[in-house]
Parts: C-alpha cells; sequence; structure tokens
C-alpha cells in the first residue's frame, strides 16, 4: 500500500517510516524540503497548515497518517497547539476526503481529554474529535511517554547527569510513567494500518514498566553505569511560579503544560496488547540499547 504521512521526518516518524518500509510499504512524506530518500519514498514539499501545498501530493495513497504534534508553542514562529493539532488535522482530513482515501491513522497522545488543564491535550482532543467526525475509517493511537533513540527526555536527563552527579526533583518525584519504545509506537501504527479490526478505535500505548520519576532518574544511572543520582527536591509551589514566569524563554527546560502532564501521571492499563498481540519493550532494557553510546556524542 502506499501511505501519505504528515509528520514523518521528526523522531516518531523516523520509526514508523522504517517500520512500514519494513513491512513492503511504499510511502509518500510530506517535507518542507527535499532531502536523500530511498527508492520506496516519495517526497513532497508543503506545510501541513496549507492544504493546497500537498493536496495533489496526497492523491494516489490506500492511506494517511498523521504524526505531527509538538509538545511546546513558539507562537512567534506560527508554532501553536492550535495551527499543529487541530488546524493540521481538519486539512489532512479533508485533503484525504478529497482524494477519495478512506483510511486514516492520528496520533494523539495518552491524557487526551475536553477538560484536561493543559492546552496541549485539550487541542490533541479537538483534534481526535474531528478525526472520530470525519466519516472516514479512523484509528487513533494514544502514546504516552515515547523513548528511543534520538529522543528527547532520556538522552537530555543523561546529559545532565554527565555534567553533575545530581538531577533536581520537582515536588515528591512519585508521579508515575509507563514509557513505551518508539519502535513498539511504530509497530502499532503498521499494524494499525493492517488489521481492520482497528477502524473506529482509540486505543492508549503505555510500557509494561510503570516507574516513579525517581525510578526513572536511577534507570538512567543504572544504564550509564553510575550510581543513582542525588536528587535534590525543588519544592512544587516555588516551582509553579518560577515556570509560569520562566516559560516565554525558549532556552527555559519546562513548560506549566510539560509540568502539569508530568504532575499529572501518564500510565495506562495495556489493554492495547490484546490487539496488537506483542509484549512491549521494557524500559531498562530499551535505553540500555542506546543512551550510553548517545549521550557520549559531542
Amino acid at each position: 500500500m502506499k501511505i501519505f504521512i504528515a509528520g514523518g521526518t521528526g523522531f516518531v516518524g523516523g520509526h514508523v517510516v522504517r517500520e512500514l518500509l519494513g513491512r513492503g510499504h511504499r510511502l509518500r512524506l510530506l517535507v518542507h524540503r527535499r532531502g536523500a530518500a530511498c527508492e520506496e519514498v516519495e517526497q513532497v514539499e508543503g506545510d501541513v497548515s496549507r492544504p493546497e501545498s500537498f493536496e495533489q501530493g496526497i492523491e494516489g495513497c490506500g492511506a494517511v497518517v498523521n504524526l505531527v504534534g509538538i509538545i511546546r508553542e513558539f507562537p512567534a514562529r506560527g508554532v501553536t497547539f492550535e495551527r499543529l493539532h487541530v488546524q493540521a488535522t481538519a486539512n489532512l482530513l479533508a485533503a484525504a476526503e478529497k482524494a477519495g482515501i478512506r483510511r486514516y491513522v492520528q496520533m494523539s497522545a495518552l491524557g487526551t481529554r475536553p477538560n484536561a488543564v493543559s492546552r496541549y491535550h485539550r487541542t490533541k482532543f479537538r483534534a481526535e474529535e474531528l478525526v472520530r467526525n470525519s466519516g472516514l475509517e479512523w484509528t487513533i493511537l494514544r502514546p504516552s511517554l515515547i523513548f528511543g533513540p534520538q529522543d528527547a527526555f532520556t538522552t537530555m536527563l543523561a546529559r545532565q547527569l554527565r555534567l553533575a552527579p545530581a538531577l533536581p526533583v520537582i515536588g515528591s518525584g512519585l508521579y508515575r510513567l509507563q514509557p513505551i519504545h518508539a519502535a513498539d509506537v511504530a509497530r502499532c501504527f503498521a499494524l494499525a494500518l493492517e488489521m481492520p479490526a482497528t477502524i473506529g478505535r482509540c486505543y492508549e500505548l503505555c510500557g509494561s514498566d510503570r516507574l516513579t520519576y525517581v525510578d526513572v532518574l536511577d534507570a538512567i544511572a543504572a544504564a550509564m553505569c553510575r550510581p543513582a543520582p542525588l536528587k535534590p527536591r525543588l519544592p512544587l509551589g516555588a516551582m509553579k511560579l518560577i515556570v509560569q514566569v520562566m516559560q516565554a524563554i525558549p532556552q527555559f527546560p519546562i513548560t506549566m503544560d510539560q509540568l502539569q502532564m508530568l504532575l499529572e501521571e501518564n500510565i495506562c492499563d495495556c489493554s492495547w496488547k490484546q490487539t496488537f498481540g506483542f509484549e512491549p519493550i521494557g524500559f531498562r532494557e530499551g535505553i540500555g540499547e542506546y543512551i550510553i553510546a548517545r549521550t557520549a556524542a559531542p
């Protein structure tokens, strides 16, 4: 099948592209600028916020996969949740319908709901509603925190640990996460496209390891063959005030949305395994395969 992918050049997108190619699919990627590509991958220059730039490029495909998403806004550059979660989804759905494409798979996020505190989750939910009401043969996947080679989260923490034997913790650090490997997310996307039973369904994707944030820090240190780091606690109330003021600075490492999502936990019941039929890569095993080499790079 020929599949049109928006967001295929990012972290998750790279894994999805490799998985789909390995299964014999042909791909057409929406890109801002053409680059090197293999025979099985075509590139369409365009912008997901401008449907006229890719409407012709989507024609002739059998399915659309939307991986577009951001975790942080930069309004001065036009990088907003409204534009890249909601409007991008609306544009892709309209283009798919215009081209007669019925199959559509959307990447959302665990914790997405209409009454969420974070605008990230609220805009993700509005995008989901557009998909559900589209009339297409849709599947929605909601991954938890995604880790793997070239991720932002574990690599950032490992690099901090290389600089000093301490990793600050906001609040108690007992809020729980169930990270899932990017390769497992990609496998679910491929299987969803191949399994008619997933049409009209929404799946929450989590790994099998339910860890506190403190556990995550210790696991990263162990993968680097280092002792558990010192974990100075940063008072939650004070940090909320600081983040509120500092989040407008692009170099500041966290926003209020990100802090809220961390505190409200990121876990699920793993019922997705009943449909997709495989065991996810364990967190400690997964980071052990890449974290040392990755963080040692200049």
